[in-house]
Order: C-alpha cells, then sequence, then structure tokens
C-alpha cells in the first residue's frame, strides 16, 4: 500500500509563523501547527501542506445523472471519487460524515494519483467526477490526476467557494461542474453554510464565461431558501447574468445533521419553483430526490417535444438527432 506524501499547498503566502492560504475565499491564517478550516491544510515549520492529498474516503461508478448533469453526454457513467472535509459547514450537510469529520478522524486509504488512475481504467469509462466532499480542497491531488489521465473527460461537484486563480486554472481542465448555489440571500450563506454567497456567484460567472459545462443545482428548504421572491431573484440572476439555457435542478430537502427539525420540502414547492423558473424564461428546468414525470425529462424549448425521457436514473434519448431535435431541427445546449 503506497504511502501518503508530505505534498506542498499551492497558493498560499507566509508571514512569519503564519501562512495565508489563498485556496478560497475564507482566506485562513494557518500557524504553524494547525489546520485550516477545510481540514485540507496543515501548517508545518517549513510550508503549507496539503493534508488531505490522495486520501480517499468513497469511490463509485455513477451514472452522471446524479451529480446532477443531465445536458452532459446524457446517459454515461462516471468514475466518481471523494476525499474528505469541507470549506463550509453546511448545517445540512447530507455528507457530514466525511465532509465535517474531524482531521484525521475519517478512515480514509491512500491512492496515489496513478493508482487512481489505474482504476478508472479498468472501469472502462472515460468520465472522472470529482465528488461527495467539495472537492476544490483537494486541488493538487485533482491536479495530479488529471496529468496522469488528460485524455479523461473531467467533472466537478462543488459548492463554488474558490478564488478566481485556483479556478481559472481548474477550468482550463474540467469540462463540465454542477455547483450549489444553496440560496440567494448572504445571510443564508452566513447563518447555515459559514460562507458568503457572492463569491458563489463569482466563481459561476467565472467557469460559464470560459466555456465549462455549467449546471446549478438549488435545494429548497422550507421556510429557509424557498420563498417566491428569493427563487425570482435567482432566476433573474441567471437569465442576466449568465443564459437561458443553464440547466437549473430545484431539489427536495430532507432533514438531515443539524436540520432534522426542519420538515421535507413538498413536491407542490418544488413543482411550484421550476414552473416558476420557466415562466420566467428558463428553458431547462428540473427537479430532484423526487420522481416526477413532468420535472425530469428533457423538452425541446423550440416545439416542446420530449427529447430525452429520464425515470430516476434510467435514461431513453427518444428524440435527438446528435444536438438537434428530432422533430424540428433546433439545436439544444447539450454536450454529447
Amino acid at each position: 500500500m503506497s504511502i501518503s506524501p508530505r505534498i506542498e499547498a499551492r497558493f498560499y503566502e507566509r508571514d512569519g509563523n503564519v501562512y495565508k492560504c489563498g485556496l478560497c475565499p475564507l482566506g485562513c491564517r494557518i500557524a504553524v501547527g494547525q489546520f485550516g478550516r477545510c481540514g485540507a491544510r496543515r501548517a508545518d515549520e517549513d510550508m503549507l501542506v496539503a493534508y488531505s492529498y490522495g486520501k480517499v474516503s468513497s469511490l463509485c461508478v455513477d451514472p452522471i445523472e446524479k451529480k446532477p448533469l443531465y445536458h452532459f453526454h446524457p446517459g454515461g457513467r462516471v468514475f466518481s471519487v471523494g476525499g474528505i472535509g469541507c470549506n463550509f459547514s453546511c448545517r445540512h450537510c447530507q455528507n457530514y460524515s466525511i465532509s465535517q469529520s474531524a482531521t484525521g478522524k475519517k478512515r480514509t486509504t491512500y491512492e496515489s494519483p496513478e493508482e487512481l488512475v489505474e482504476m478508472f481504467r479498468k472501469e472502462r469509462v472515460d468520465m472522472f467526477a470529482f465528488t461527495y466532499n467539495e472537492p476544490s480542497i483537494w486541488y493538487e491531488y485533482m491536479m495530479d490526476v488529471m496529468d496522469c489521465a488528460p485524455d479523461a473527460t473531467y467533472v466537478l461537484v462543488t459548492n463554488g467557494y474558490i478564488s478566481d486563480g485556483p479556478l481559472r486554472e481548474l477550468c482550463k481542465r474540467v469540462s463540465a461542474m454542477n455547483i450549489d448555489v444553496k440560496a440567494f440571500t448572504d445571510e443564508f450563506y452566513v447563518k447555515v453554510c459559514g460562507g458568503h454567497l457572492e463569491p458563489v456567484l463569482d466563481a459561476v460567472r467565472t467557469a460559464f464565461s470560459l466555456g465549462v459545462h455549467v449546471e446549478l443545482t438549488y435545494l429548497l428548504i422550507p421556510g429557509y431558501n424557498d420563498s417566491d421572491p428569493e427563487i425570482q431573484n435567482f432566476v433573474n440572476w441567471i437569465l442576466n447574468d449568465l443564459s437561458a439555457d443553464v440547466p437549473v435542478h430545484f431539489t427536495r430537502f430532507h432533514p438531515d445533521n443539524a436540520m432534522n427539525n426542519v420538515p421535507w420540502t413538498s413536491p407542490e414547492s418544488l413543482l411550484r419553483a421550476m414552473d416558476m423558473a420557466a415562466d420566467m424564461g428558463l428553458t431547462n428546468v428540473y427537479v430532484g430526490n423526487i420522481i416526477s414525470e413532468e420535472g425530469c425529462d428533457t423538452y425541446c424549448p423550440e416545439c416542446g417535444a420530449v427529447v430525452i425521457r429520464r425515470t430516476g436514473y434510467l435514461v431513453n434519448i427518444v428524440a435527438l438527432e446528435g444536438l438537434r431535435c428530432r422533430g424540428c431541427g433546433h439545436r439544444l445546449y447539450m454536450i454529447r
């Protein structure tokens, strides 16, 4: 078994006995012997260490729709890998056992980039996803994995809380991102996540402008981020700053972690948000974490025909010729 190496972190400065991390907007100041808030940065005497480098908590081959990515190689399979830690502390996180585990307290297995790529090759898939916990804090490891398999297609499932410089470097290599927009108020981000909204919006805009395929997930939490005005503000921002074609997934909250006293999102709330977004002009709106005939299929925005039908993660491409609707010839916002 390989032994975890001591790898120097990127994007930091030293000021005496304190390191200033520049990987994400938190900008942690880490004294020698301490860890950054994400648990992925340790301050040693000689350098800031990428402490979680290669420490794998989760491995699986998933449908690409599980990310969720509905307009990126629909029906495809993706090799998914997760590490440990997060730069957020979301009170509702469903993966808190790996994202909020105390540093060194969660069992992981070290896999070198070469070993991980060998596992990927054995699965005979073309796509590789960094997911389950926040992948951006695994920056050095991700870059080394991508160096080992430059021919693979890379996907990130991320909270979007990353500084501009590191993000731009990632966007040169990553083909698709599903980015969580957890709410559309800064108050929610401060109280529930331990961060701020605007850096996430900046990251979404940057990834989109650099040609990364972007899909957005918005988890509707009853009484927290599900008001009509907040959803309308979210949709207007997409229309004004991105594109009406960007796929949006309104997903169902279930009680978890520190928010076990909050009820499940009702199907009616999800469908209302979907209908509102579609009425305002978004062309690719979905609902998630429920089975819904009307909220999971992809429709041609020109003629209204169903072009992809989904039942759970079962995908049936029924009316696409390449990227065009078989019925009317309209080109869809999609990568195949």
